[in-house]
């Protein structure tokens, strides 16, 4: 085929080969980003324990010579501190993990008179501290890891008395703390990142008191641990943020000598580390976040060398670093030309950032062919998780994903369909739901392998959704207060989770029955679509700050009974669904960026009544009604693209 030089007021190259995807530039380059002031936390102290996101945070505990070890504790919201309950022991020296300000772990630490370091654990549930599972090994100073507070790791720190370095590392899985395989190198004030089979700890002491440090790293694959790259810079005291072994910061700590505070950045992208731009403030003894990194992180007060302080600083993404070159091919890529690839005949447009692109492929299929079913909505395509449903009735069937087949884990204790459902694999959340004689209230968690009943839901319902990225901090909105028939009463109610009880919170603009959504924290979700009583379709989408929700733009197919999935608030989708037009089920899928709607490519069957779940990259979409059965067993499963094909007019 001949070059084209003018099609749609395009200048388009013609190459033999698709250009390096911008995703790839990412991985082989280093991430850029620079740190702003954030809101000063209300005391200065340094070695707090704490976690949660740059803009949802709780930092507790901690050291200030003037204070003592203080008790008192601190929760973020993107903008401002503001003080909370207090834990029920003063500590510092520790780990934390956790997802976001309703949900946090904390563990070990140092205790405020000396003597022995504590073994136990607290668990923050956005209200209240409760004193939780115990260490095997109490310890201070050791790094912790995790992005939710029901999946956890310590690695290495001190135990005192006497006072003796360690390797040990244990994990936490929600219910106990089990000692895994050591670490290579006993290490002390340490920085570490990523979840409980995914993780790294980079650099820390590794003989009292070693205050410069060591260059050496460690990557963990949920088996066992290796070294890696070398960090650039030896030093202790310092924090770390990311949710995996391939992508996650680190950032300021101390060395001597010369006594230096540090307000050293560096990226790791999975096979080695690079220096990015430095914080304002040097400093060590810091805060930080735990679920984000390489796009998104949070350092929290700490020790300059001269004074505690309480000031913060926001990392952003702003790109890759400029001052790399990129390796050949990655221009063409990044800058989203238009090209044609002369070896397969095809126009292309490179995923440069607004809506991802991809494509939905056959997966594996249910043991229970069902309609009417819910899943965790929070995951991967390898990592799903479905219950409820119907088949001839309800039914209480559970089965999970591990990205090619389902296999049965433990049914619900009571049968249903159409309820409101969040979590992941090992830790969800079932509430509401149909099932003769009426419409539910019943709520259960999932463990893993077991359902277990928890308190009642305020409002019976069904055909609502639910959000969450563990059964602690989950959010339930909209369905239907009556059983099915016309009219069905549909509802705006919104209720929040926080691991001991349900909280009424603002409702919906539009109340509605059969929606599809997603979200990631306990603050912040996204809900669209839907019927409203009189039998009419809505295509309008409303957000959740925490507290109230705000109308956006509104879908591009309106429609009913479709399934959401997504990481957070402005970043997720809505599939399939029914729309009583001329095909009736839809096989149309959208994407949310914050702003607003895309459609990307079409599920292969149209069907509705389904599930869905994971997140932008990886996710799978799950059972259902299509045209042709009153329900199907097939698994979809999403995977995202660097390319998109486009039809093109020449000029």
């Amino acid at each position: 085929m001949s070059e084209y030089k003018g099609i749609k007021g395009f200048q388009v190259q013609t190459r033999t080969e698709d250009p390096a995807p911008y995703a790839q530039a990412l991985a082989d380059n280093p991430y850029a980003g620079t740190w702003s002031s954030g809101g000063d936390m209300n005391q200065a102290r340094s070695a707090m324990l704490g976690g949660g996101s740059r803009t949802s945070n709780i930092q507790a505990g901690g050291t200030n010579p003037s204070t003592g070890y203080p008790d008192n504790c601190e929760e973020y919201n993107g903008s401002s501190w503001s003080e909370i309950a207090e834990m029920n022991q003063a500590r510092g020296f520790s780990g934390g993990s956790g997802a976001n300000a309703e949900a946090v772990l904390i563990f070990g630490g140092r205790h405020p008179s000396g003597g022995d370091d504590y073994n136990n654990s607290e668990l923050w549930n956005g209200s209240s501290w409760s004193e939780t599972h115990e260490l095997n090994t109490g310890r201070s100073r050791g790094a912790g890891a995790g992005i939710v507070s029901t999946a956890a790791l310590l690695m290495g720190g001190r135990t005192d008395p006497p006072p003796s370095l360690q390797s040990e590392v244990e994990s936490y899985n929600g219910s106990a703390w089990s000692e895994i395989a050591e670490l290579n190198t006993d290490r002390i004030n340490a920085a570490a990142f990523g979840t409980t089979t995914s993780a790294v700890i980079g650099t820390g002491g590794t003989s009292p008191p070693d205050q410069a440090g060591t260059t050496n790293a460690e990557s963990w694959n949920g088996s066992s641990w290796t070294e890696v790259g070398e960090v650039n810079t030896a030093r202790i005291e310092l924090g770390g943020s990311g949710s995996s072994n391939t992508a996650g910061l680190i950032f300021a700590g101390f060395s001597s000598p010369p006594d230096t505070h540090h307000a050293l950045t560096e990226d790791w992208n999975g096979t080695a580390w690079t220096e990015v731009n430095d914080m304002a403030t040097g400093r060590a003894s810091v805060g930080d976040s735990s679920v984000t990194g390489t796009t998104s992180a949070l350092v929290c007060a700490g020790y300059t060398g001269t004074a505690y302080v309480a000031s913060t600083e926001e990392w952003a993404f702003t790109g890759l670093d400029p001052s790399t070159t990129p390796a050949a091919g990655y221009a063409d890529a990044i800058t989203g030309d238009f090209y044609y690839n002369s070896t397969t005949g095809q126009f292309k447009t490179v995923n440069t950032g607004g809506a991802p692109i991809g494509s939905w492929s056959s997966g594996g299929s249910l043991n229970t062919s069902r309609k009417a079913l819910t899943s965790a909505s929070h995951g991967s395509a390898t990592s799903g998780l479905v219950f409820g449903g119907v088949v001839t009735a309800a039914t209480g069937v559970t089965e999970k994903y591990d990205g090619s087949s389902w296999a049965e884990s433990g049914d619900l204790n009571t049968v249903r369909s159409r309820t409101s459902g969040a979590g992941t694999q090992t830790s969800a959340i079932a509430a509401g739901g149909y099932a003769p004689p009426g419409t539910q209230d019943y709520a259960e968690e999932f463990n893993g392998s077991s359902w277990t009943e928890i308190a009642e839901a305020n409002s019976a319902r069904y055909a609502g959704y639910g959000w969450g990225v563990n059964a602690e901090a989950v959010v339930i909105v909209a369905g239907s207060t009556s059983g099915p028939g016309s009219p069905f009463g549909e509802s705006g109610l919104t209720e929040q989770w926080n691991g001991s009880a349900w909280t009424e919170t603002g409702d919906l603009n539009t109340a509605r029955i059969y929606l599809g959504g997603f979200g990631g924290t306990y603050t912040s979700g996204t809900v669209a679509g839907g019927s409203t009583a009189s039998g009419n379709d809505v295509g309008n989408a409303e957000t959740f700050n925490g507290s109230a929700w705000t109308e956006v733009s509104d879908l591009n197919t309106t429609r009913t009974q479709m399934a959401g999935y997504g990481t957070d608030s402005d970043n997720g989708y809505v599939v399939g669904g029914y729309n009583y037009g001329p095909n009736a089920g839809s096989a149309n899928t959208e994407s949310w960026n914050g702003s607003s709607w895309t459609e990307v490519a079409d599920l292969s069957t149209a069907r509705w009544d389904l599930s869905a779940g994971g997140g932008p990259g990886s996710s799978i979409a799950v059972g259902g009604q299509p045209a042709s059965s009153p329900h199907t067993d097939a698994t979809e499963e999403w995977t995202a693209a660097d390319f998109q094909i486009k039809t093109v007019t020449t000029s």
